[in-house]
Order: structure tokens, then sequence, then C-alpha cells
């Protein structure tokens, strides 16, 4: 029985050996464990809503937005799991398959010299050849890797959804504010209007003409506000919370700052986004399994034990001249045999076709993420445009044809008060302050988005010195304005 505790000693060694972490696997469970300790984490026996949600209030800002989500998001969950899920056939794949326990039980004994056998025991190990459980391991670990960055892919997308979504409701509340606040405009000139036909000054046609002018106001007034149920719908739906759930306008865009130049963006594409990261592990994965096809050329070992339980042997008759019984050599004694045996792997064609399917899609890989590098660098390239002519956009709209309308306007309206002109002019120039004021916060939204998308492309922040928040200063002096009429 000592052979055979040696050989479970040296079995159970082995193993401990062989199931060791690697140095890789060891940094990805430490960065499964960092981004653990950051967010809620759905069970199987816990399907309620968690308690740790931050509250979404009027003073609530992006960040609270976006950390709701990143708790809450059942999309960003499931690939945080499957992650966790990959992460856990590392340990399998390296680890020796199961040890082999055999019983053999003689019907009829086996009479042997030493005696007769009636119980047979054995036990066996395979070991795959030197190499094998460690390429398994990194296959597995290059997978765990892939399904990591698909989930920060997943991350990236939810949080520009989220962006999205709050910057279009932010447009939606500045035109809603913007509208109303022409429809008062708009009041009281037709109160003006209506005065100046009592006195004479201008004819009924005028007063009719302000009538139907508030009167689209107040049909495109009312289209804004049923367009705020669809908006925070969606917004909801990327929060995981119910679509009917009411939630208050934000208050205010970040703060406006510059970006890098295009040669930049594209380098931090190439080297942070998580789609083409996670195509560089299924390459490194690929070509882990390259060097396990080539494995396969060599036998696995299995070595093993066999012990034999053996009964004392029949006593011979005694010895008729000294009447002395003579003694069996090895009486009783129970056989312990080791054991050797390898596989023959003569199959070549198998394992040829096994390292050229290999091969193939390691290449097939490195193309995928060509493939998908030029396509995202498109992109890339379209949305700096986007967030460039928005830009422009709000340059001038800011800084030239806002100004001037609210010029010509407020001196057309003059003009009108004291009889000089047509409601019709009042009414061109009004209308002409409106489509820049809308627009300009048109833009302001397109560029917010825009610079949303660029950070999901790039796969990060995009660093820059903040720029002074214009459009705060263009809402204040609106609000100067307001106070003087």
């Amino acid at each position: 029985m000592g052979n055979t505790t040696t050989f479970i000693k040296l079995s159970i060694a082995v193993s401990l050996i062989l199931g060791c972490a690697s140095a890789g696997e060891k940094y990805a469970i430490n960065e499964l464990a960092q981004v653990e300790k950051t967010r809620y984490v759905i069970t199987e026996s816990n399907d309620s809503t968690p308690h740790n949600l931050p509250k979404l209030t009027e003073d609530s800002t992006l960040p609270d937005y976006l950390e709701y989500a990143a708790l809450n998001n059942p999309g960003l969950e499931a690939a945080f799991n499957r992650w966790k899920a990959a992460l856990q056939q590392v340990p399998q794949a390296r680890a020796l398959d199961d040890p082999t326990f055999k019983y053999a039980y003689f019907i009829k004994e086996v009479e042997t010299r030493a005696g007769p056998q009636r119980h047979k025991f054995e036990l066996s190990q395979m070991f795959p050849w030197f190499g094998k459980l460690s390429a398994q391991g990194n296959i597995a670990l290059e997978a765990a890797n892939t399904e990591k960055e698909r989930y920060e892919a997943e991350k990236l997308k939810l949080f520009f959804e989220v962006k999205d979504a709050y910057y279009e409701y932010y447009y939606l509340s500045r035109a809603i504010a913007t509208t109303e606040e022409h429809k008062r405009l708009i009041i009281y000139l037709e109160n003006v209007a209506r005065t100046n036909y009592s006195t004479g000054i201008t004819s009924y046609g005028d007063l009719i003409k302000a009538q139907v002018e508030l009167g689209k106001l107040e049909d495109r007034l009312l289209t804004l506000l049923d367009l705020r149920e669809p908006i925070v719908a969606k917004l909801n739906e990327a929060l995981n919370r119910p679509f009917s759930y009411s939630l208050p306008y934000p208050k205010a865009m970040p703060e406006e700052r510059s970006i890098g130049s295009t040669d930049q963006m594209v380098a931090w594409l190439r080297e942070n986004n998580p789609e083409l990261k996670s195509i560089d592990f299924s390459i490194a994965q690929e070509k882990a399994a390259i060097s396990l096809a080539r494995k396969n050329y060599f036998p696995n070992l299995t070595l093993g034990v066999e012990y034999i339980e053996t009964d004392d042997a029949l006593t011979p008759p005694a010895d008729p001249d000294t009447g002395e019984t003579p003694r069996v050599k090895d009486d009783g004694k129970d056989p312990v045999i080791a054991k050797f045996a390898i596989n023959l792997p003569i199959w070549y064609n198998k394992y040829r076709a096994g390292e050229k399917e290999a091969r193939l899609r390691h290449v097939a890989a490195q193309s995928e993420r060509r493939d998908r590098e030029n396509s995202l660098i498109a992109d890339l390239k379209m949305e700096l445009y986007n967030f460039r002519d928005a830009e422009r956009k709000i340059d001038l709209y800011r800084n030239t044809l806002v100004p001037k309308a609210k010029q010509s306007f407020n001196v057309i309206q003059k003009a009108f008060t004291t009889g000089k002109t047509d409601f019709l002019d009042v009414v061109d120039a009004e209308r002409t302050l409106l489509e820049f004021e809308l627009s300009y916060e048109r833009a302001r939204a397109n560029r917010a988005q825009r610079l949303a998308k660029l950070e999901e492309l790039i796969g990060q922040e995009i660093p820059g010195d903040e720029l002074s928040n214009s459009g705060t200063e263009m809402e204040e002096l609106e609000q100067e304005e307001k106070a003087g009429r």
C-alpha cells in the first residue's frame, strides 16, 4: 500500500502545481474584483431593484444618470456576468482530467503460488503532453479577456445612450423655454396691436395677423410638450426604469472643451477602443490555439498503480521425513504493479487539419481586426465632421446671427409700436429670431451628442481644456433682456 499512497501524493502534488494561477490570470481576477467593488451585482436569488441607486432629482447631474445606468442596466449586468463566467473557464481548462479508479472482483479466484487473488484495485492519471494544459489555459484566459472588453464596449454604448437621450432632453427643455418666451412676446405684441387698432394707428388686419401667429406658436409649443414623454421613455429605457416614470428637465450642459487633432483621435481609437481590444484578445486566443494544435502530434502520458489483494496460499502437506510443513515463498503477499501508457498519435492528417484550421482562424481574426479598425476610423472621421460642424454653427448663431436678429427685431418692434411699420414685418423678424435661437440650442445639443459618440469610439473621456461656457453667458443675457422688457 505504500506505493499506492506515494502515487496518490504525487498526483495531488502535480495537480496543485498545474492548478496554480498564472500571472495573467491573477491580473484578470484582480481587474474583475476592482469592477465588482464599484457596481451592484445581481445574483440568482436577488432580482429586486438595487438599494444603492442614486436619487434622480432636479439637482441630479449627468454623472448621477450615468452611475444609475451602470448600476441598474440589465444589458450591462449580463455582459458583466458573461465576463465572470468566462474567467471561471480558465482553471477548468488548465486542470488535469479526473484520475481513474478501477476495481475488479475475481468471480472465480485465480490461484497463484503465493495464494488466491480475490480483488484488484487500479488508480491512474493521464498527463497531457508538456505545454498542453498551459495552452488550454491561455486560450480560456484570452477568451475571458475578450468578454471583459465586450463588457467595456457595452458600458461605453450604454453611457452614450444615456448621454444622447440626456442632451436631447436638455434641448427639448431649452426649445420649450424659448418658444414660451416668444409666445409671451407675441401676446405682448397682440396687446399693442389691439391698442393701436383702438386708436386707429394700425388696421384690423394687423390684429388678426397677431392672433394667427399666436395660434401657430401655441401649436408648436404643444408639439414640443408632447415630445417630452417619448424622450423621457428613451432615457428611462437606458436607466432600466418604468417608461411612465417622470424625470426632471436637465438644468445644464457640460462645459465646452477643446478636443485633440484627427491624428490624435485616431491614435486613441486604435489604442483604447474596446471592440478592437476584444479582437486583439481573440487573435491571441487563436495564436494559443495554434500552439495547442501543434502539441497534438505528441502523445499523452498515463501513469498508474495496480494493487491485487492476495489471500494466504494453501498449506502444503508436511514432509514425511521431517514432519515439517514447508513454507511458501511470498505467502499471501499482495503484488503492487506500476503502470505506464501512452496514446499513439498516428492520424497525422487529422492533426495537420487541426493545425491548419487554427492558423486560418488566426488569419481571419487579423483580417477582422483590420476591417473593424477601418470601419471605426471612418465612423470617427464622420463624427469629427459633425462635431466641428456643430461648433461652427454654435459660433455662427451665438456671435453673429442671433445678436443681429435681436437687433433687427428690436428696431422693427419699436417701429410697430409707433405705427411706422406693418405687423407682417414684426412677424418675419420674430420668426427669424425664434428659428435662430432654436438652431443655436440644436447645435449645442448636437455638439454634446457628437462628443459623447467620439468618447464611445475612442474608449475614453476626451481630455482637453475647458472653454468658457458661452451658452450660459447667452442665457444670462437673455434673462437680462427679459427683465428689461
